[in-house]
């Protein structure tokens, strides 16, 4: 006899994967070439597929439906303070952070920072980013004759979001000290880009591990002593972000410091990735650089003229410039893959996910689905304009270079700022001509940065 329960009960599937020693091969090709291997993983398997390594298992997702019921989840559904974290991420920007954290302590840390995150502040910044973006490209100028030049755009716009970063973060005094907290940051940076095995604790002096180890603590010493500062001197600044964290009263000293490390950390080392994707994109797509130039011009005034209070109203008029943000980040997501573990068994769609399996997630994959995309390795800055609203929904979901959710990444609405007025500027008043003509290959899973830079003949606009 059947019952009822039995009769209306969804069986779930196992995931497809590769087996045997084709799982070692792809798992060693994700970590080497890891946009390869996500495209070829999901042209095999299709929108869900699984690695089986031993006791591991990893869950690779790209499908958009897929990754719009993950997000839907309860955050109590996955955990990020796992045991892949504490290897590399946890040890660089410290067990407090946010990034690296679980339940009611992400909350409280995560609220915490987000307080400092108002639309009053990011507003507060515009003349920051425009005044610090036109020094850039004074540099850049002051350095080219009458010809062009190549010059590697790449590092130019690193160096420049580390700036802009600082600034935000601590003010202008400690600014001064970007190029040294950049130094700082180089070592952990690659640190977390280098496979498991690399990441290893160990107690052994002069290694990777243990230089990292010494990079972190004087990080740790400089913002403790500006968190000392806070608390002694406040500046009164309303638009201080430590200051804000510090007032805000919640984290002790040490989550203050570690929230702080991942702000930076993750911070500038991205969207410098992603300026570099769209320099590319812009400069290879017939007539972008142009639309970029002209509406620049109208909204921000002579090209020879610093920019010096523009505000959210300035931003608002970009609107081409936010496009070609959103389609740059759309094909060229500033992390290929996010991860987070099941806490519990769990279904996606019809497929059965065990608890304790790694969930890697693609805004890569998600990005070029044919099925929410037309015509997917097109870039189009227009596609988003006049969608229809099914064609939005569709989009929406499958446009997550942020993620979704309680761990979306909170500094989105920053890196989106800083990302349209800088291209703006540099394309009211620099020339550029690629010197190849294609986009290079992707390097890095945590960051993903063009292979070789962003090297352009560079010349000033003619005629300014």
């Amino acid at each position: 006899m059947n019952h009822p329960e039995a009769s209306t009960r969804i069986e779930t599937m196992a995931m497809p994967g590769p087996r045997g020693i084709d799982t070692l091969r792809r798992v060693r090709q994700l970590f080497r070439d890891p946009s390869t291997a996500l495209d070829g993983l999901h042209n095999s398997y299709g929108p869900i597929s699984e690695l089986r390594l031993g006791l591991t298992r990893i869950a690779v997702i790209g499908d958009p439906t897929l990754l719009h019921e993950m997000f839907s989840m309860p955050a109590e559904s996955f955990r990020w303070g796992h045991k892949f974290n504490m290897v590399g991420v946890q040890f660089v920007v410290g067990k407090g952070s946010m990034i690296v954290s679980d339940g009611e302590d992400h909350h409280r840390r995560r609220s915490s920072v987000q307080t400092a995150f108002t639309r009053r502040r990011l507003n507060a910044w515009i003349p920051m980013i425009a005044a610090r973006t036109d020094a850039a490209i004074d540099r850049v100028t002051r350095s080219l004759g009458t010809e062009p030049i190549e010059l590697d755009l790449y590092p130019i716009g690193r160096k420049l979001i580390l700036g802009i970063t600082v600034h935000a973060f601590f003010g202008e005094r400690l600014a001064e000290r970007a190029d040294e907290i950049g130094e700082l940051y180089e070592r952990p940076q690659q640190f977390i880009e280098a496979p498991a095995v690399k990441q290893m604790p160990h107690p052994l002096p002069f290694t990777a591990r243990s230089r990292v180890r010494a990079d972190g603590r004087a990080i740790a010493a400089i913002i403790d002593a500006e968190i000392a500062r806070r608390r002694c001197q406040p500046t009164g600044d309303p638009f201080d972000v430590l200051e804000a964290i510090v007032n805000e009263g919640s984290l002790t000293d040490a989550e203050i410091r570690d929230q702080v490390k991942t702000l930076i950390g993750a911070g500038y080392d991205t969207t410098a990735s992603v300026l570099s994707w769209m320099l590319w994109c812009a400069a290879l797509s017939p007539g972008v650089w142009l639309r970029l130039r002209a509406e620049a011009d109208e909204v921000l005034g002579p090209p020879a003229a610093a920019v010096t209070e523009p505000d959210p109203g300035t931003l608002a008029k970009l609107e081409y410039a936010g496009r070609v943000v959103h389609e740059s980040l759309r094909l060229h997501p500033a992390g290929l893959v996010g991860a987070r573990m099941a806490a519990t068994d769990l279904r996606l769609g019809a497929y059965r996910v065990r608890k304790g399996t790694l969930v890697v997630w693609s805004p890569h994959l998600a990005g070029r689905d044919p099925g929410s995309w037309r015509d997917p390795l097109r870039f189009d800055p227009d596609r988003f304009a006049e969608m229809t609203p099914e064609q939005k929904a569709l989009t929406d979901q499958a446009w997550v270079p942020f993620g979704r959710g309680p761990h979306m990444c909170i500094g989105f609405a920053l890196a989106q700022m800083e990302l349209t007025l800088i291209i703006s500027r540099l394309a009211q008043r620099l020339d550029l001509t690629p010197t190849a003509g294609e986009t290079p290959h992707p390097v890095g899973m945590v960051v993903n940065r063009p292979t070789g830079g962003a090297p352009f003949l560079v010349s000033a606009r003619s005629g300014t």
